[in-house]
């Protein structure tokens, strides 16, 4: 028998700051939630794409000649222990899909490096190895390809012999247990994460008169291999993939009220919003005298315009119209909106903020 719960608030969609945005962080906002599901959420997704999401690292290395990790390389400034840090410091990105035969295949990835006399005086008598030029066509983007690994003084005839795979969180060179180590292989500690760095906070934020709800905001800084956005949806849906094993316990279908999405509380949110005059939201002084020069004195007079229309207004460009659609974002509306469901439309809605505000004084009076 399906058992009827009450609505939750819940996010209609993840707001991303383009301000603070770059490469490898991202801030995303989302609200309203009830109140604690801000922490239940953040703290679950934090956790997630702190030790569970994958990006490839190297397993282990061998230079032709080096025996083990404690000695120095014929011809190269680092011996073999810097070696081994620098390595520590590649950044590979790969996706694995479906085509993949396992996504935790170990590739063996062999370069025979040949550096010359010539080329060392080219470069100023010494040539410092990349990355790029031991993984120069293997199945693995390079994130930071100019990466250094050592410096060569004196023509070099070598194989190099990395070990790459996939894995998750951090393993020491002692727990790689996944091959079987040739003879002269040195094992690497390997730092498979991707996301360096997760903080979460969470505000009070509104709906309609209460202001007790949760403001979730996500602060994600990855090293390159993967991007924020892409490190939240893969968090979300490792997260979905585990609360849906405690589907076999179901004792009750539960069906949750959606609410009416005119409800007094809905219908005054959106109100107070459209009541706002033009210059209460911070438009430039161009944007506001276009739109006082067409008779529009409220956003609820703004967001009833569709876009093809607005752009006919005298001295109105696309840069005013992305500013006013971005301002609007921010509020939750958007130009053309079907405001229906509240008994609103272009005809009357000068009439209804009117009534609204008019209502208002009256409560303030009271």
């Amino acid at each position: 028998m399906p058992i009827k719960y009450g609505k939750f608030e819940m996010p209609e969609k993840i707001k991303l700051d383009e301000a603070s945005q770059t490469s490898t962080f991202a801030r995303f906002i989302v609200e309203p939630f009830e109140r604690g599901f801000g922490h239940t959420v953040g703290s679950s997704l934090r956790r997630i794409m702190l030790a569970s999401l994958e990006a490839p690292a190297i397993l282990s290395v061998k230079i032709e000649g080096v025996p083990h990790e404690y000695m120095a390389v014929e011809g190269v400034i680092e011996d073999m222990t810097h070696i081994i840090l620098n390595l520590k410091g590649t950044l590979l990105r790969k996706l694995s899909t479906s085509e993949d035969a396992h996504p935790r295949d170990i590739k063996l990835i062999s370069k025979a490096l040949d550096i010359s006399q010539e080329v060392i005086e080219k470069a100023g008598g010494s040539y410092k190895v990349t990355l790029k030029d031991i993984l120069a066509g293997a199945d693995y983007e390079m994130v930071n390809p100019d990466h250094g690994i050592f410096t060569v003084t004196r023509p070099f005839h070598k194989r190099v012999d990395l070990r790459i795979s996939l894995g998750r969180g951090y393993v020491p060179s002692e727990r790689q247990v996944s091959f079987d180590p040739t003879l002269d292989e040195i094992l690497i500690d390997s730092a498979f994460s991707p996301v360096r760095l997760v903080n979460y906070y969470v505000e009070n934020t509104r709906v309609g008169q209460d202001t007790d709800f949760d403001r979730l905001i996500l602060e994600v800084t990855t090293d390159g291999r993967i991007a924020p956005a892409e490190a939240l949806t893969f968090a979300a849906q490792i997260g979905i993939m585990h609360f849906q094993v405690f589907d076999i316990v179901k004792t009750h279908v539960v069906h949750f009220d959606k609410g009416e999405m005119q409800t007094n509380r809905d219908r005054d949110e959106v109100l107070s919003k459209l009541a706002l005059r033009i210059n209460e939201i911070e438009l430039s002084v161009r944007s506001t005298n276009c739109l006082f020069n067409a008779e529009i004195d409220t956003i609820g007079e703004l967001v009833v315009m569709p876009e093809s229309e607005m752009l006919r207004f005298r001295n109105f460009g696309k840069k005013s119209l992305t500013e006013i659609k971005q301002k609007l974002d921010e509020l939750g509306l958007s130009l053309g909106m079907d405001l229906s469901k509240y008994g609103i439309h272009r005809d009357n809605i000068k009439e209804v903020i009117e009534r609204y505000l008019a209502e208002k004084a009256g409560e303030a009076v009271l």
